[in-house]
């Protein structure tokens, strides 16, 4: 009997461990990241989490402490052994573009085209150039380009020498609010058909819900969470992983029976032991009003618990929301709610609020 074993495909960039120090202090701590081909994975956080000196690891611009790097399950780069940076075929993109000013628009392009006849590469660059709508700008430099058109440019740049790898650090964050979405998702189509694996970096929590397969939210050195944008936005690890995202709205409760009681109702926590203190973290857009009628609350409902008599402190329209905030008798606390488009109910006016129940996180402190 003949058994078939199935191939499995190695990933694309896996990296393993990856430990950095400086001066003594860890700043990436035990990462590892597996991204396929023609897959985004973003690498989110805060300034100074360790998501940039990753970037620079899996580039060969700067060597790890300990740990492991592999493009299509071969090894490039540990502690003792190490593929120069020019022979990993990783492209590179950055957000000052880093486009060469003595260079023609095409030679900015070709500059990285180390194969190939006068004729071929003259080729390769035309193909990229119509791609990104560049085609007439072929003989300009970059000096006569705005931030958008130097952009695209490097873009091609970038994707020319044909890189399994694409790593991209904020590349978008000097564009104009205006024009960043249209170019993100040219980036983003043209990256898919060439089957890239781009590994983005980012501080915009929007940009890595655009763009990403996957999102790694990082902190403090380490990947605290990853996976799809949905399930890291709808299923955080902790109360960080929700605040990152949005702003929330928090209770503070002790566990009992696995009950944690608040005036809006109980809140489920399994598995957490009785006297535990927890949070009960929730979005202002999962915090529901409803009018005062003669001091008259709302019947509790299955799905929203317990109305809570809330008063205006203050209300203001955001342009495509409004946000109010309440102020309610539950340890002086201030909710706050977001609705879409324009309310704006005057500062002391009672309110019955509620929460949606299947929204709220409840996190041991």
């Amino acid at each position: 009997m003949t058994e078939t074993l199935e191939q499995t495909v190695p990933p694309r960039l896996e990296i393993r461990n990856l430990v950095r120090y400086y001066e003594g202090r860890v700043v990436v701590d035990d990462v590892s990241l597996q991204v396929q081909a023609g897959e985004v994975t973003c690498l989110l956080g805060p300034s100074g989490c360790g998501k940039s000196t990753t970037l620079r690891m899996i580039a060969g611009v700067e060597m790890q402490d300990s740990g492991e790097i592999h493009v299509d399950g071969k090894l490039i780069c540990d502690t003792v052994f190490r593929v120069p940076p020019e022979r990993r075929q990783i492209g590179l993109m950055f957000q000052d573009f880093a486009l060469f000013p003595h260079l023609s628009v095409a030679d900015n392009v070709s500059f990285g085209l180390t194969k190939g006849t006068k004729d071929e590469k003259r080729k390769r660059v035309s193909e990229l150039l119509e791609r990104v709508s560049m085609s007439h700008y072929i003989d300009s430099y970059p000096h006569e380009l705005s931030g958008g058109e130097q952009q695209r440019v490097a873009l091609a740049r970038a994707l020319a020498p044909r890189p399994r790898i694409m790593l991209m650090d904020e590349p978008f964050s000097g564009l104009d609010n205006r024009l960043r979405d249209g170019i993100r998702d040219e980036t983003l189509s043209l990256l898919k058909e060439e089957d890239t694996a781009v590994v983005l970096v980012t501080h915009e929590p929007e940009e890595a819900m655009r763009m990403a397969d996957r999102i790694a939210l990082m902190r403090r050195g380490k990947i605290v969470q990853i996976g799809a944008p949905y399930n890291v936005y709808t299923r955080p690890a902790d109360k960080g992983a929700v605040s990152f995202f949005s702003d929330i709205n928090v209770l503070r409760s002790k566990v009992n029976g696995a009950l944690a009681q608040t005036p809006f109702g109980a809140f489920l926590a399994p598995g957490v032991p009785d006297g535990t203190e927890v949070e009960i973290v929730f979005r202002p857009q999962h915090l529901k009003m409803d009018f005062d009628r003669n001091g008259q609350s709302p019947d509790p409902s299955p799905s929203t618990g317990v109305p809570v008599r809330g008063v205006v402190e203050r209300a203001r329209f955001l342009g495509h929301e409004s946000l109010v905030e309440f102020r309610v008798d539950y340890g002086d606390s201030v909710l706050k709610a977001t609705v879409p488009n324009v309310f704006l109910p005057n500062p002391g006016r009672v309110m019955w609020l509620t929460i949606r129940r299947d929204r709220c996180f409840v996190f041991p402190v």
